[in-house]
């Protein structure tokens, strides 16, 4: 398993493309900001195929200090959440997606076909 980062993607965008570094690595963060923008105002961010991004409030808590084992209260956060699209399960590991299931309609004895 291997580490991208977003340098490694605009070198691969370039590789693919005509368009100039300085282009891609432009594109790219401004499209990272304007989801961390999005995020940060609450908003969810939907990519059909892919997966959706949302943030999740954490409830309030009370937790353990291990070396302790004082109790500590942790408050409520913002995290946010990604659960990948059905196009995305599929990649990663097609024997995960389940087939689609046939449904069978039950006709009454009376009824007419």
């Amino acid at each position: 398993m291997a580490t991208i980062t977003k340098k490694d993607l605009v070198d691969r965008i370039c590789g693919g493309t005509p368009v100039k570094r300085a282009q891609v690595r432009k594109v790219i963060k401004l499209f990272l900001d304007m989801i961390a923008d999005e995020l940060a105002s609450e908003n969810r961010l939907e990519f059909r195929e892919f997966g959706v991004f949302e943030v999740r409030v954490r409830a309030p808590r009370i937790a353990q200090n291990p070396k302790t084992l004082e109790r500590v209260s942790v408050p409520a956060r913002k995290t946010v959440k990604f659960k990948p699209g059905r196009a995305l399960r599929e990649r990663i590991d097609p024997a995960t997606v389940s087939p689609a299931v046939e449904i069978k309609v039950r006709r009454s004895a009376g009824a007419a076909v």
